[in-house]
């Protein structure tokens, strides 16, 4: 197999990154026809912090961190780190040490289909983590793997310089060719949600705004005054 470190890749509009940012997992995967969302079992470190920023993909050995060491070099201000391993692991790969790296390059987060550990000490710093497992359980630095490929991230194809969004909801992840109309189509849907919004604490019912009662009706769902139960 060939190992190799893409040091160039083409990112979107930071301006169009920082309007996904705003809109969020839900909304933007929503508005994406309910694609791009990574495995819920990747929980962030910290519920209160999110990030937004382009993906810097990396393929590893597992309970191996050598290629997160590497890929860090060709960071720059505003990615986000994408690490997969090639067979399943919980082992602690990212830790304070490489936080301390990522942020000193201007990387804003981490979504790891793996361990981490040193999490007291990575919340301390506001550094955003959505991993599989929180894992005490140390790496070596031994074994080659790649920078920048298309990889596979917690069921998601993801390639380099796509958008990376992470919340407490979960992990998206928007095609770089698909930015601008991910953004036209989030913004969209939030301001229908807030029209929506309105009506519900109007006292208006789902049932009507959505237009549900033919569906019910078609189910073969009926009203009725009182149970005979």
């Amino acid at each position: 197999m060939s190992h190799r470190i893409v040091k160039n890749i083409t990112r979107p509009n930071q301006v169009d990154i920082e309007k996904l940012g705003e809109l969020g997992v839900a909304t933007v995967h929503e508005a994406m026809g309910r694609t791009g969302l990574l495995s819920p079992y990747l929980r962030p470190v910290d519920p209160k912090m999110r990030v937004c920023g382009t993906a810097v993909t990396i393929s590893s050995h597992p309970g191996d961190n050598l290629m997160i060491h590497a890929a860090i070099e060709v960071c720059q201000p505003g990615d986000v780190l994408v690490v997969t391993v090639t067979s399943n692991n919980t082992d602690g790969m990212f830790g304070e040490l490489l936080a301390v790296s990522a942020r000193a390059h201007g990387v804003r987060g981490l979504v790891i289909d793996a361990g981490v550990r040193d999490t007291a000490e990575i919340t301390d710093m506001n550094f955003p983590v959505w991993s599989k497992a929180i894992s005490a359980k140390g790496t070596v630095k031994a074994t080659p793997g790649s920078v920048n490929v298309p990889v596979v991230c917690a069921g998601t194809l993801i390639n380099p310089g796509d958008v990376i969004i992470a919340d407490a909801d979960g992990v998206v992840c928007v095609p770089k060719a698909y930015v601008p109309q991910a953004v036209e189509k989030g913004q969209a849907r939030v301001e229908k949600e807030n029209m929506t919004r309105a009506r519900l604490a109007a006292g208006e019912l789902g049932l009507d705004i959505y237009n549900l009662r033919p569906t019910l009706k078609a189910l073969g769902v009926v009203y009725v005054e009182e149970s005979n139960e």
